[in-house]
């Protein structure tokens, strides 16, 4: 069993009133669903473990099975205006192919989730009557209490019985009696939002616990082996890179300046001039190769990265870029103590510069933007060219290797190139 995410549009934090309404009808509206959950599941359970000698007691305890996944099904939606996040459905067994009737009829006996999603339709309820009634206490004090100025006429008053505000050596007028009354709902009021939502988070956490939590357990352990899977994947293609660069680059330079070594050694004893000339070449073929070892070097961690941060990294690469580029930096990263995890500077650096490495080689391009915002526990690095367009991951030229980098680092990337472009590269990492 794998965990499905359903995901819901991005909520926006309610304010006070509207996060009490939904914590108050939820908690409310969990009281009626948990006692008709409890005496169906419970009749069925009871049902079926009784006839489960006869033929009968099996299906009706997979029936009931199936009604406890749609009453969690139910709980689940219901979690979202509670907890404000998305929505996880466990993907339950699913029968194989060409499995029969009766395979299929026992396959909720076989899932754990069902049984998980049955513990919680028959003991929910003791849950939601505690949150019910602290619930219903909290709102009937904030209401009596408030209002009894309207209603207080209307109590008989007997000189035999004493009031609180009489017991508290308050008096006995009205405005005393209407004082004190007004001043605990007051009190209930102010507690009211914080009471209610405890009791939401309560109900709604046991929930999570039985119906989503393994779910997201699973969710979480098959991010991760993607995540790991992504990592492997654009180090090995990293390293298959830094291979070919260094064979076709300094490798063959280093040969030829062996060459040249050893025929400038040839050369001194008969035509010192070319043994000088040789040299020359060898000193050339020297400080090429120490040019190119640089440029490999930028690209897999340059010092300016490392010494200056990202913003002076990018700076320096859109200066040498084929291309022209208008680079716009969030001031945020430019103040001192704004730099980033090293990690992120990284896997930024790399997004830019194999992106502006594939605008040169495939885009047609004649100008390109780069730009990184921060928003909160995000960082958004985006790229934008005029080229003609037609980018996509599944084309490779270099968009596989930055989404494994950028996936092994838990973001996401994401590619939108039309035919005829624009073409723009943005990149999500999380801080």
């Amino acid at each position: 069993m794998t965990a499905a995410t359903v995901t819901d549009p991005p909520a926006i934090s309610p304010s006070v009133p509207r996060q009490l309404m939904h914590d108050s009808n939820y908690v409310l509206l969990g009281l009626p669903l948990a006692l008709a959950s409890f005496v169906v599941l419970l009749v069925g359970l009871a049902l079926g473990l009784g006839l489960v000698v006869t033929v009968i007691g099996l299906p009706v305890l997979a029936g009931t099975l199936y009604a406890a996944r749609g009453l969690a099904d139910i709980e689940r939606l219901r979690l979202t205006a509670v907890l404000g996040q998305a929505r996880i459905r466990p993907d339950y067994r699913q029968p194989e192919p060409g499995a029969g009737a009766w395979r299929r009829i026992f396959m909720p006996i076989r899932d754990a989730q069902s049984w998980l999603d049955l513990a919680h339709g028959i003991l929910k309820l003791i849950v939601s009557l505690l949150t019910f009634v602290v619930t219903v206490t909290w709102w009937a004090g904030t209401l009596l209490g408030c209002l009894y100025w309207a209603y207080d006429w209307a109590l008989p008053q007997s000189p035999d019985n004493q009031g609180l505000n009489e017991l508290l050596g308050l008096g006995d007028s009205p405005a005393a009696r209407i004082g004190l009354n007004t001043a605990i709902g007051v009190f209930f009021l102010i507690t009211l939002p914080m009471v209610v939502r405890g009791c939401a988070r309560l109900q709604a956490g046991f929930a999570r616990a039985l119906l989503t939590g393994v779910a997201e357990m699973r969710n979480r352990i098959t991010v991760l082996e993607e995540q790991k899977r992504a990592a492997v994947s654009a180090e090995a293609a990293a390293l298959r890179r830094l291979e070919r660069d260094i064979h076709d680059g300094p490798q063959q330079r280093l040969v030829r300046l062996a060459m040249d070594l050893s025929r400038a050694r040839q050369q001194l004893a008969t035509d010192p001039e070319a043994a000088g000339r040789t040299l020359d070449e060898a000193v050339t073929q020297t400080r090429d190769t120490l040019a190119e070892l640089r440029a490999l070097s930028r690209g897999i961690a340059p010092p300016i990265l490392v010494d200056r941060g990202l913003p002076s990294a990018l700076a320096a690469l859109a200066g040498r870029g084929l291309v022209p580029v208008e680079l716009r930096i969030d001031p945020a990263l430019e103040v001192p103590g704004g730099r980033l995890d090293p990690a992120v500077e990284s896997t930024a650096y790399f997004v830019v510069a194999e992106a502006l490495t594939n605008v040169a080689k495939h885009s047609g391009a004649t100008e390109c933007a780069v730009a990184v915002t921060r928003h909160e526990r995000r960082l958004a690095v985006g790229v934008t060219d005029d080229g003609h367009g037609g980018a996509h991951l599944a084309k490779g030229h270099g968009l596989a290797g930055i989404a494994d980098r950028v996936r092994a680092a838990g973001g996401r990337l994401d590619v939108v190139s039309p035919a005829g472009g624009p073409t723009e590269v943005r990149a999500e990492l999380p801080l």
